[in-house]
């Protein structure tokens, strides 16, 4: 096969939406905490994970359950192991979680 052909570059495009497919939903994970709760702050190597975050998306499926009541904005508490992580993001904060790894929603009284 001959090399003569011109090379295209490809330029990255700009992702506008992400839209979760199936039971799934699109979650920005809240950032790591760098303080403890005794307000010791921790060296920029150590953080404590957290597992909370924002609904971004639902996709239409989970929108029509109404066994799950998810919506845009919910805060949640969700397992981060089936957690798919989203990479056109630098900090990558975002992830596409199954709705049956969400444990918890933190609703106001």
């Amino acid at each position: 096969m001959s090399q003569d052909k011109e090379t295209k570059k490809i330029e990255p495009s700009s992702i506008e939406i992400v839209e979760p497919v199936g039971k799934r939903v699109l979650i920005r994970k809240d950032e790591d905490k760098k303080i403890t709760r005794g307000g010791i702050k921790l060296p920029d190597n150590i953080e404590i994970p957290t597992i909370t975050g924002r609904i971004v998306a639902v996709s239409a499926e989970v929108e029509t359950m109404p066994e799950m009541p998810l919506k845009k904005y919910d805060k949640v508490l969700f397992n981060p192991k089936g957690a798919i992580p989203v990479d056109f993001e630098g900090d990558n904060r975002l992830f596409v979680v199954e709705v049956e790894n969400i444990v918890a929603v933190f609703r106001k009284a």
